[in-house]
């Protein structure tokens, strides 16, 4: 009989699901098998050969475990909260609800047109109150253990979106999602200190079955790096600089130091600063800046140096200039850096720029043609009781003379910044907190979850980029939790992330409307035993996911300390 796939294939798949044949069941005499992949985001334009291409290595994985005689579970949903949507609904005029369940409907169909064995039955949605009710649960449990909280701060802001932006979504200045430039607002912004959890996520990556690659840049983006926090004195002051740095070795060889333009000692000591108009200014331009243009590599070394201001040097007791400069970042670091021109390209530049002295402490180059930054081996020479030493034994000896001298000390850093957590839009997950004026933020009663969506006709943030619940007067205006007394609820949203760092566990237990998924059922199915997904992924979503994991496990709702055994990358 001739093959033809019209109707052999339709036969077959109706069969498939008519009969509810690719159905895991919870517990069980068989060895289970999790595998995951990447839910997609439902767009307009349904289903593309990417999809196909990044879930059929896992759909050949979950046919060939059922046939060993696993228990297989190998679920679907949808990420469907996010701006994709509300900006097509605001462009056609349709509310997000309709283009979010079209989209699914028609993503649905072509899954199964396709042919894939997932298990329907426990499909997700994050934009479904029941599901979101558990992504609320989980941020009142952050905001409750203090890893939650709001913070006045400069923040990327993408004027065509209209929308808070963190740094892993404005990597290179541009919006991922618009590719507009993005600019600097100051704004009260959430973040999650994901800061707390630096050294686990780095830690868990030894059970991680995955690629180098993913390793490294999940190990890149954390950016450990182990070294000294110095006390630099302020002349004719009690006030005083930390500087961390990964090579304290080369203290004497600074010979001036560089601070950010929002750095509190301007602040401190603004009664001192004799040329304040010009800071000001500089502020003013620097405020101007994406974090990006500021510390470009290739920029110019624009800096303005303080005048009535001298740092002291912490071993020789000598005065040396400060400089505020735009490349330095409050908020890497201590927001004051040590410059040690004879062994730093940028600092080399800026000295030659503004006539600062050079001092060899390495020996290897010319320091007169060019900085020498060979440094990771050497000798150290220029550097007192540190001559002679090679970089390693230098490095070590420096610590302790820091330490026993109470000039310092050992200290640990990570350029992994807490993540900023809310969206001034429409189509995501209010954040469950109320402003009382009375007893401050407070989270709404986990009884009282969710904290739904308003069903509004104007979703369209304003040109300051506020969201439009702020708009809603049946949404804002509520009573304290605590006192009881008015109050304001919070009217932004949670960024897309928030439902896609934990819908691995929801697929254990989809209908649960107790508890974010049953203990036991957990026990049985986690780890999930392979994760296939996009390399652009391993820096944002898997850390995202990881984190949210272990603070789980910490307050005993998941059983295991990380989610996946395996992860992989189409």
């Amino acid at each position: 009989m001739k093959y033809n796939p019209k109707t052999i294939e339709k036969k077959w798949q109706k069969h498939w699901y008519d009969s509810d044949c690719f159905e895991a069941k919870d517990f069980g005499e068989k060895p289970k098998y999790y595998a995951l992949v990447e839910f997609p985001y439902p767009s307009g334009t349904g289903m593309h050969v990417g999809h196909i291409r990044a879930y059929t290595s896992l759909e050949v994985v979950s046919r060939k475990r059922r046939m060993e005689g696993y228990n297989v579970l190998f679920p679907i949903g949808f990420d469907a909260f996010g701006l994709p949507t509300e900006n097509y609904a605001m462009q056609e005029k349709i509310h997000p609800r309709k283009v979010t369940d079209q989209n699914i409907e028609i993503f649905t169909d072509q899954l199964k047109r396709a042919g894939f064995s997932f298990d329907f039955s426990r499909m997700v949605d994050t934009t479904d109150k029941d599901y979101y009710k558990w992504t609320q649960w989980i941020f009142v449990q952050l905001f409750k253990n203090n890893l939650a909280y709001r913070h006045k701060t400069t923040v990327n802001f993408c004027p065509d979106c209209k929308v808070v932006l963190s740094n892993e979504e404005s990597q290179g200045g541009k919006c991922d999602r618009c590719g507009e430039s993005v600019v600097q607002k100051e704004k009260d912004v959430w973040f999650l200190k994901i800061t707390e959890y630096a050294e686990r996520l780095l830690k868990g990556l030894e059970e991680l079955e995955t690629l180098p690659r993913i390793k490294t840049e999940q190990k890149n983006w954390i950016g450990k790096s182990i070294g000294a926090e110095i006390r630099f004195g302020i002349a004719d002051s009690n006030e005083s600089l930390n500087v961390f740095t990964t090579r304290p070795d080369t203290l004497f060889g600074s010979t001036f130091m560089v601070i950010a333009p929002e750095h509190p000692l301007l602040e401190k000591e603004s009664d001192k600063i004799e040329n304040a108009k010009a800071l000001k200014e500089y502020q003013k331009r620097a405020a101007q800046k994406t974090e990006f243009e500021r510390t470009e590599l290739q920029k110019d070394k624009s800096g303005l140096k303080l005048e009535g201001i001298e740092a002291l040097h912490p071993l020789t007791g000598e005065k040396m200039p400060v400089f505020v400069a735009d490349y330095v970042m409050m908020d890497y670091g201590t927001g004051a850096i040590m410059a040690v021109p004879g062994h730093d390209e940028r600092d080399y530049e800026f000295a030659k720029t503004h006539g600062l002295s050079i001092v060899e402490v390495i020996e290897g180059g010319d320091i007169e043609k060019e900085a020498f930054t060979d440094v990771e081996t050497g000798t150290l020479v220029n550097s007192d009781f540190l001559n002679g030493l090679d970089v390693q034994d230098a490095i070590d000896a420096m610590i302790d003379h820091l330490v026993k001298h109470d000039l310092g000390k050992k200290a640990v850093n990570y350029k992994m910044k807490d993540w900023a957590f809310n969206r001034q839009r429409y189509w995501g997950e209010p954040i469950p907190i109320v402003h009382c004026e009375d007893c401050g933020m407070v989270a709404v009663d986990e009884e009282d979850l969710p904290v739904t969506l308003p069903d509004i006709e104007d979703f369209a943030p304003n040109e300051e980029g506020e969201s439009p619940l702020a708009n809603i007067e049946s949404f804002v205006h509520t009573t304290c939790p605590k006192c009881g007394r008015n109050a304001k609820r919070e009217t932004d949203t949670m960024p897309q992330w928030a439902g896609s760092s934990w819908y691995f566990l929801r697929y254990i237990d989809p209908n649960n409307d107790k508890e974010l998924a049953n203990y036991h059922k957990l026990k049985y199915w986690l780890n999930v035993d392979w994760y296939n997904g996009g390399m652009e992924h391993v820096t944002r979503h898997v850390i995202y996911s990881r984190f949210w994991h272990q603070f789980l496990y910490d307050i005993g709702v998941v059983p295991t300390k990380e989610p996946y055994k395996k992860r992989t990358a189409q």
